[in-house]
């Protein structure tokens, strides 16, 4: 598989490069810039080698035409004082806007795309529409970097059929995602543990059945820890329950008995009268919720029982907060876990999305971690053993 350095000469050179700039916005304001940072040191090195760098990037989930709200305008001034130089705006992707932009860029230029997402083409489920879509995108350019890992795992124009078109090779912030994924799935150094949350059982499924057998403890948090504590008779009040999972978590949690992996779960949980409600907030036993009550995150004995099951690990991956972490009352148990991946002596990862959201709203730096992940959900199916058709292109 290509990487940077096999893309010789790029002096003068237009480099598309497909970074991930799907960033939380509050109106125009950028509430969390990490994949913005996280995009800058390719970025950075293809400015050095001389390169007339082309930014395609989406944010949001438009419906295939521009929305106002979906712009990348606000990505665009970010990046630039990050970069301390100028970053072009082409108000279009492909159209007049983006061919000026492209076409007045010197060398060591860079020119951000509007977002690719306003283009039916981009996410189309036709090979034609999509292909026709990337190759007004190849034509800006005379080599791709595939350097969004937080979209691998899509078949989309500008991650995918782009790389069919030109030189391509993949940027150093994929290879060091990969580089930290296989660390976790090829011979990870023991203990290993595995610590998941989030709303549901289901969106883990395929991690749980890859790493089951893999990871010596697995820690349940999250919304999807009350279908298991259902699933072993104990009431959950008004709690999130996915009734079709219950004989699945039955099945996890015979097959961590059997093969000897430590599964905890919660033993008290932080519960409301309703989602949100921090009045009302209040901590029970994990077997005694209260019928009218909903638990919201794990609690204070749990918290600390996680934190113990970590403190000899040498290989920990996390995704998925503990709880409704956005609001105090209930981010107690996700701060007690990223608290306890800071002391982790060996490689401890955040798993992106969520994840990565509550660690630094909750006031930790990114560098207090071993890896945090830009993209969860290209994470989750490298962990679940799937091919990745961004990374998968880049091989030929």
């Amino acid at each position: 598989m290509s990487s940077l350095a096999s893309l010789e000469d790029l002096k003068g050179k237009r480099v598309l490069v497909r970074s991930d700039l799907n960033v939380p916005l509050d109106g125009s304001v950028i509430t969390d810039d990490g994949r913005i940072r996280a995009s800058v040191p390719t970025i950075a090195e293809l400015r050095s080698a001389g390169a007339r760098v082309v930014v395609m990037a989406h944010l949001g989930r438009p419906s295939g035409a521009p929305e106002a709200k979906y712009s990348l305008a606000p990505v665009a001034a970010r990046l630039g004082e990050l970069l301390g130089a100028p970053v072009a705006f082409a108000t279009d992707t492909v159209g007049p806007s983006a061919q000026a932009a492209v076409a007045a860029a010197g060398d060591g230029d860079v020119v951000l795309l509007e977002n690719v997402r306003f283009n039916a083409g981009e996410t189309s489920k036709d090979d034609a529409e999509r292909g026709a879509f990337a190759d007004e995108l190849a034509a800006l350019g005379d080599a791709f970097v595939s350097d969004g890992f937080g979209v691998v795992h899509r078949k989309q124009a500008s991650v995918y059929d782009i790389a069919l078109r030109l030189p391509s090779a993949m940027g150093g912030l994929v290879a060091a995602e990969l580089d930290v994924l296989r660390r976790l799935t090829e011979s990870p150094e023991r203990p290993y543990v595995v610590v998941l949350g989030g709303s549901k059982v289901s969106d883990k499924l395929g991690v749980i059945d890859n790493l089951l057998d893999k990871a010596d403890k697995l820690l349940i948090g999250g919304g999807m820890l009350f279908t298991f504590l259902k699933a072993q008779g104990k009431e959950i009040g008004t709690s999130l329950l996915e009734e079709d999972q219950l004989g699945t978590c039955l099945d996890y949690l015979a097959r961590a008995e059997k093969a000897g992996v430590e599964l905890l779960l919660p033993t008290d949980i932080v519960v409301a009268d309703s989602f949100g409600d921090e009045g009302s907030a209040a901590v029970v036993p994990a077997d005694a919720i209260p019928a009218g009550k909903v638990g919201l995150d794990i609690g204070p004995e749990s918290g600390a029982a996680f934190a113990a099951a970590l403190a000899d690990a040498k290989t920990v991956f996390w995704n998925g907060p503990m709880g409704v972490f956005e609001q105090a009352a209930f981010a107690e148990g996700t701060r007690a876990v990223a608290a306890a991946l800071t002391r982790v002596d060996g490689l401890s990862v955040v798993g992106g999305g969520d994840s990565a959201a509550a660690v630094r709203q909750l006031g930790f730096s990114d560098d207090e971690f071993g890896h945090i992940s830009t993209g969860g959900g290209a994470s989750l199916e490298y962990l679940e053993g799937k091919t990745l058709p961004g990374i998968d292109v880049l091989k030929g």
